[in-house]
């Protein structure tokens, strides 16, 4: 994957509940037990402590793709440490 001029690999924009863009940078789209997630580090000042991620579920809805938010925690730590795994895996093979 090759970084864009600032540093960022795929810039993608989001709406929050208040209808403002948010900037994430796109760090992978992955798959955890038959779902599909993507991962996104915020470019924007929002509510996260430096260096978190914003974990979301892709689901189709005519024919789109569209993030939903994971509800149950324990779901969410499953498919953060799914995200970790291959994260992980990915900078080893950078080195």
């Amino acid at each position: 994957m090759e970084e864009n001029e600032k540093g960022i690999f795929k810039e993608v924009v989001l709406l929050d509940d208040k209808g403002q863009e948010v900037h994430f940078d796109h760090l992978m789209t992955f798959d955890h037990e038959g779902e599909r997630y993507i991962a996104l580090l915020p470019l924007d000042d929002v509510d996260l402590e430096e260096g978190e991620v914003v974990i979301l579920r892709v689901v189709q809805e005519n024919g789109e793709d569209v993030y939903r938010t994971i509800e149950s925690e324990v779901l969410l730590e499953e498919v953060f440490d799914t995200f970790m795994d291959l994260f992980d895996e990915m900078i080893d093979e950078e080195d």
